[in-house]
């Protein structure tokens, strides 16, 4: 028998002391690197966005990867790429730790609505972000 999971996760971490920096034109690049970040560890990247100060995704983990090992590898790999491409001038790093919630596999769509309203559900402050 093979390992057979239907867990949706919702991963969320945030910039170094909450900054604002994650300026909206270079964030498209960050989410596209990030997609083939998942998609190399063979996870399922079902949805990304974000605001200045963090960024959501929901996600199916392959069972062989612990989520800790999984965000520690996405905020290195990430914070390489901003500083190599200087994507984020004010970039300062990743805060510690992360913000991680299951779903029911029937919720997925549930959550995926969420992330794309990223920008209403923070608010009109955070517009030119």
């Amino acid at each position: 028998m093979t390992t057979y999971t239907q867990l949706i996760y919702q991963i969320v971490f945030s910039t170094k002391n909450r900054e604002r920096c994650l300026t909206k034109p270079s964030r498209e690049g960050l989410f596209n690197y990030l997609t083939g970040v998942f998609k190399n560890k063979n996870c399922h990247l079902y949805r990304i966005n974000g605001v200045g100060d963090h960024i959501h995704n929901v996600t199916h983990i392959n069972p062989n990867i612990a989520i800790l090992a999984l965000v520690k590898d996405i905020k290195m790999s990430s914070t390489d790429l901003i500083k190599r491409k200087k994507l984020f001038p004010n970039f300062n790093g990743w805060q510690e730790g992360f913000g991680a919630f299951s779903y029911a596999f029937f919720d997925k769509d549930r959550i995926i609505e969420y992330l794309k309203n990223q920008e209403a559900h923070h608010g009109v402050f955070r517009k030119s972000f």
